[in-house]
């Protein structure tokens, strides 16, 4: 059970969601929301005018809703915002969004009434799944579309995915024994106007990312001893002198699973690929802890508009998405050019003018191919990740008849950087993969972690004596990496560094 407050929400914690825990929320929270609540109820009863409550949205804000239409206009709101299109995004991104949402509107600045809140958590709570078209959001004015069809949801007008399948909202309410929702004033505004799904999806993929960057720099350690790298270059004063954080914890971090490994140093000086692994892989780690702070940071913010504090009701700009977009095209080019590096080591390995390794890592070359292709692969998921990595934040559409004239595109940031964490799995699977298979062809004399890992590897997949086809051990090496031993290997070998 993970509590929301509003305060304390972590990228640990909505992975957690994601992956099925429950939510609850906090008293002090609750307080927040009832007061906030309290606040506009009495604005209302005063004949305040306010924005999204009773005018109209956007461009259409000079336009003045009656008193008999604002329940009405809300759920408008919501009907004419769902407007998304293209494949659902996945259940874990929707249940960090929905995680993101209500931890920001417990801040007490928004005016929803709890049990808009407490319905959000039932569907988490009851592992429901809203239907949420990936594409349609700018990321300014907030997420409008991907929290739109959240809300529709909710009021039961939308659709949820169940048994793989799109059904509807109202029906799967009912059977769960969940109260549609029935937006009243400013609730619907309230609910969609956030940067929750940029901030969710980035959240998720940061953990992921970090797990991905230990799990790189054992890949690498595996590489470096069958190619008799030289340590020489992760002496801890080098690291020092140059006073980067991140260069300093995965030399360290290298040195922890190399040292013991003898019968190395074949050169005086190695390739880049080898020797500067703690100087770019440490430039990620720092890229990812930024990143990390920019996501932790929004999502305990409040970002929806108007907002409310005391006697004052202010049209804003907190919606904006520029901090998450800007942050998670940063973390794409960054595990783009991760990727890259460990393809230049996967290339190096199979090469055996490079490694000193049979051709392909295969006892039998010409009548078997060996781990020739898998370097193609590599390739060409780098290909597709220096593509895909063009920042999105760049761009600006302005949109609303140009009374949102410059938007973040984070949205598009956000799914970009999910495809490229896929395929940075599926890279360092392939290094994992190469490795174990060069370890035990080198004369290297590997240490204690380094046949640890290559012996967790030999648990998945069988040495490579005749031709096979790899994809069948790359996946599994995969899913062991994200969820499984492998994984949790990597983890305990040098989370106390890393």
């Amino acid at each position: 059970m993970v509590e929301l407050d509003g305060e304390t929400l972590d990228i640990e914690k909505i992975y957690k969601i994601s992956k099925g825990s429950e939510v609850t929320l906090s008293a002090s929270a609750r307080k927040k929301v009832r007061d906030s609540r309290d606040n506009l109820d009495r604005l209302l009863r005063s004949g305040e005018r306010i924005y999204g409550v009773n005018t109209g949205f956007g461009k259409l804000l000079d336009v003045d809703i009656s008193s008999e239409e604002l329940e009405e206009l809300q759920k408008n709101l919501v009907r004419s915002h769902s407007s998304g299109i293209g494949d659902p995004l996945s259940k874990e991104h929707v249940r960090a969004i929905i995680a993101v949402r209500i931890n920001s509107l417990t801040k007490g600045y928004s005016g929803i009434r709890e049990t808009v809140l407490d319905s959000s958590m039932e569907v988490l709570n009851k592992d429901l799944y809203p239907f949420v078209p990936s594409l349609g959001s700018v990321g300014a004015s907030g997420d409008l579309a991907p929290l739109a069809h959240i809300a529709l949801a909710l009021m039961g007008e939308g659709e949820m995915i169940h048994g793989g399948k799109r059904i509807k909202a109202s029906d799967q309410l009912q059977k769960n024994g969940i109260k549609k929702v029935t937006l009243r004033e400013k609730e619907g505004v309230a609910f969609i106007n956030g940067t929750s799904a940029i901030t969710g999806i980035l959240s998720y993929e940061l953990f992921r990312a970090f797990d991905l960057i230990r799990g790189a720099i054992c890949s690498s350690a595996l590489s470096f001893v069958a190619m008799k790298g030289n340590p020489d270059a992760f002496q801890p004063w080098i690291s020092e002198v140059r006073r980067h954080k991140g260069q300093g914890k995965v030399s360290s971090a290298l040195v922890s699973l190399i040292e013991g490994s003898s019968n190395i140093r074949a050169r005086l000086q190695d390739a880049y690929s080898l020797r500067c692994t703690p100087q770019v892989f440490g430039a990620v780690y720092d890229t990812l802890s930024y990143a990390r702070s920019v996501a932790e940071t929004e999502m305990n913010s409040v970002t929806d508009n108007p907002l409310i504090h005391g006697d004052e009701v202010i049209s804003a700009g907190n919606f904006h998405g520029e901090p998450v977009a800007l942050v998670s095209d940063f973390v794409s080019i960054a595990l783009t050019d991760l990727g890259n590096m460990i393809e230049r080591r996967i290339a190096r390995i199979v090469d055996p003018a490079l490694s000193g390794l049979p051709p392909f890592l295969t006892k039998h070359e010409g009548l078997n191919s060996g781990y020739m292709i898998p370097q193609y692969t590599a390739a060409a998921l780098c290909n597709m990740n220096k593509s895909l990595c063009y920042p999105s934040s760049a761009d600006s559409i302005p949109t609303c008849a140009n009374q949102e004239d410059h938007v973040s595109m984070g949205m598009n940031s956000a799914l970009k950087l999910s495809k490229i964490v896929d395929n940075l799995s599926s890279i360092v699977s392939i290094e994992f993969l190469l490795g174990s298979q060069a370890v035990e062809l080198s004369d290297a004399i590997p240490s204690e972690k380094i046949l640890k890992l290559k012996e967790e590897v030999r648990k998945i997949v069988r040495p490579l004596d005749t031709d096979r086809p790899p994809y069948v051990d790359i996946e599994s090496i995969q899913r062991s990496l994200l969820e499984g031993d492998l994984g949790r290997l990597c983890h305990n070998l040098i989370s106390k560094i890393i």
